[in-house]
């Protein structure tokens, strides 16, 4: 529904790309056999997927043709949250479902993988060799006695043999968990040790800003502290023979062998993604084969309208959930572009030069690159043949305004900006991506489809134009089914469920505008919230990294004993740059004039670096810890931080003010 007030949009897709689009035949194809509107667009038909959530998911698995080995008896048996049942009494095999480009001889020797790494320079896996390997590769697995449930695990880098590894567990039935090779020994034990697995994949090491990285002493660390494992293969990265006691990759793939897919239940478990663990040991998220199976296929097949002619590459590691994301690429018949390297060697602007070689169709990286490349003065357009590219699509932090024009100023003014946010606890997007519609400045698209994305205050009453926390109030396929050690379920309630029992709170502030579109706003539990204003930590950030002086930021609200309210912001400067009087007072007018006169911070400190977590996001909530006195071992899971020796000042902090 548009408004008299709606902003002009940044751009609109023209009436061929609508026509063209895959979500457009969807809903007349729909319309025709499931009474989907046929008119009113996109609103329309979200309006449709949500009220009527069975037959839309029921459409969804006829449209992309998902084969039942056993047909399922009902939709949607029980729509409670958690603990809704899909598809009940269905089987069938994610990994076929991936390698089915394969049967197709036309397309079998096409690139199902391009493997780039810091020479950018694409390497093909075709659709044939991708399929034999995993044939070759689960066969093995089978015969090392590995069977459904069991967990596998890859401490990999984004590498074909991760994919390989991937697919060929879910063929057998068991279950993915994968860590980066960044990850220190104890990161990968708090993750790996929780699931118990069977088999581990390493490598020797990996490549990274134009060094080696040796990873054999941590891999000697895990086989010694993961005791389930009945098999460790290792890949020859950097060119080491395997070690003792461990499996050559070589001689478990070299076979030809036709590929068994065994069928599991819709709600078999698939893969176990973790949450950052910022606080505490990360949360093991178990997400069904069925599950991700259909929530790809609407996400990638639709809203990010990919098929077999698509090149799909996205900036990720095997460490964070957008890996398993872009795998699921191949569901679409798409070729996926593995990047394993620096995200800025040799230069900034080298995630460009990729999608350059590569000619991605759809090229998907971090709000915080596109912000590095605009204060780098990178040149995208001039500098590189673009001309593939359809879609840029950003997600980890909220993109902000000056990203959004950049990108359409320096990139191609008939650019599709896809900003888009969801989370690691559904492997996918509750807002983003919509090829039909137009994009407005610093929004992301619509909500989307079947997914009931509202904004709640307190009460539970729903907004429109204010504040409000993210709630989605149906279920969605890929839901997690359970945590792993989480008998009761009572850590998965207590996660989502605690606020308004039935209804999964995210932990995001949004804003839904009049016409359709969300704003993201950051962290719930981390929002500022001064004389009962409240503003979102993005929202801070994305003011205060205009000024060329301010590398990064961090903004903390810490509610006092006494009533009172101090809100740091803690900056990294530019190489070069002095917090002296002059930036201070640029920095609080900026906040003053662009946001808000209540939310300029009571003080401003310099930091040699804000500290993240290993998947690039902000530590926001164990700083804010810190500074209330918890002790660091209480208030951060080390594990999960990419620089431990940034936490002790703001501990220290905390202490100082504890005593002050």
């Amino acid at each position: 529904m548009t408004s008299a007030s709606t902003p002009q949009p940044l751009w609109s897709p023209g009436p061929d790309r609508i026509a063209a689009a895959r979500i457009t035949a969807f809903q007349a194809w729909a319309a025709e056999r499931f009474g989907a509107p046929a008119a009113g667009g996109y609103p329309a038909l979200h309006r449709w997927s949500v009220d009527e959530l069975d037959i839309f998911w029921q459409a969804v698995a006829e449209w992309f043709d998902v084969r039942f080995t056993t047909p399922y008896e009902s939709v949607l048996a029980d729509r409670a949250m958690p603990g809704a049942r899909w598809f009940t009494g269905a089987t069938l095999n994610y990994a076929e479902h991936a390698l089915r480009a394969a049967e197709d001889p036309a397309r079998a020797d096409e690139a199902a993988l391009l493997h780039v790494d810091e020479t950018h320079e694409a390497v093909p896996v075709t659709w044939a060799e991708l399929r034999r390997q995993v044939g070759a590769l689960s066969a093995e697995l089978r015969a090392l006695g590995v069977r459904p449930g069991d967990r596998v695990s890859g401490y990999l880098p984004n590498i074909p043999e991760a994919v390989t590894a991937l697919l060929a567990t879910a063929a057998v039935g068991a279950v993915w968990t994968s860590c980066a090779p960044d990850f220190g020994a104890r990161s990968v034990l708090d993750r790996f040790q929780q699931v118990e697995p069977v088999v581990l994949f390493t490598v020797d090491g990996y490549r990274y800003g134009g060094k080696e990285h040796d990873r054999r002493d941590t891999v000697a660390e895990l086989r010694a502290e993961l005791p389930s494992l009945r098999a460790v293969v290792h890949i020859p990265l950097l060119g080491t023979d395997a070690p003792e006691g461990t499996l050559a990759w070589s001689d478990l793939t070299a076979a030809t062998t036709e590929p068994v897919f065994e069928a599991v239940p819709f709600d078999h478990p698939l893969w176990v993604l973790y949450s950052s663990g910022t606080t505490g040991l990360p949360k093991a998220i178990v997400q069904s084969q069925g599950g991700i199976l259909l929530e790809h296929l609407k996400q990638l097949g639709l809203h990010c309208d990919l098929g077999p002619e698509d090149r799909f590459f996205w900036y990720t590691s095997t460490g964070w959930m957008m890996w398993n994301f872009l795998v699921s690429g191949l569901l679409t018949g798409t070729t996926v572009v593995l990047y394993d390297g620096s995200p800025g060697y040799p230069d900034t602007g080298a995630q460009w030069r990729i999608a350059e070689r590569t000619k991605a169709t759809l090229y998907g990286t971090s709000a915080a690159y596109v912000m590095a490349c605009r204060k780098a003065e990178v040149h995208p357009g001039r500098d590189f043949d673009l001309s593939a590219v359809k879609c840029v699509a950003t997600t980890g932090s909220p993109l902000p305004p000056d990203g959004f024009r950049w990108l359409h100023d320096e990139v191609a003014e008939d650019l599709w900006i896809a900003s888009v946010s969801g989370g690691t606890d559904v492997c996918s997007c509750f807002a983003g991506a919509v090829p039909t519609l137009p994009v407005h400045i610093g929004e992301l698209q619509a909500a989307c489809l079947g997914t009931d994305l509202q904004a709640w205050d307190p009460s539970g009453k729903p907004l429109v134009g204010e504040f409000g926390e993210l709630v989605v109030t149906n279920p969605m396929p890929s839901m997690p089914i359970h945590f792993w050690n989480d008998p009761d379920g009572s850590r998965y309630r207590d996660s989502y469920f605690e606020m308004f029992p039935g209804v999964w709170r995210h932990g995001d502030w949004i804003t839904i505008t009049d016409h359709g579109s969300v704003v993201i706003h950051g962290r719930s539990d981390s929002t500022l919230n001064r004389q009962g204003v409240r503003m979102g930590s993005a929202d801070i950030y994305e003011a205060v990294e205009r000024l060329p002086e301010i590398k990064e930021s961090l903004v903390i609200g810490l509610e006092e004993p006494n009533g009172g309210y101090w809100m740091p912001l803690f900056v990294h400067l530019a190489p070069g740059a002095t917090l002296d009087d002059d930036l201070r007072a640029r920095v609080k007018t900026t906040i003053r004039e662009q946001l808000s006169p209540r939310h300029v911070p009571d003080e401003i400190i310099e930091v040699p670096a804000i500290p993240h977590t290993l998947t690039g996001k902000r530590i926001e909530v164990p700083v804010k810890r810190l500074l209330q006195g918890t002790p660091l071992a209480k208030a951060v899971n080390a594990g999960s931080v990419d620089n431990l020796d940034l936490l002790p000042f703001y501990e220290e902090l905390g202490r100082t003010r504890a005593q002050g």
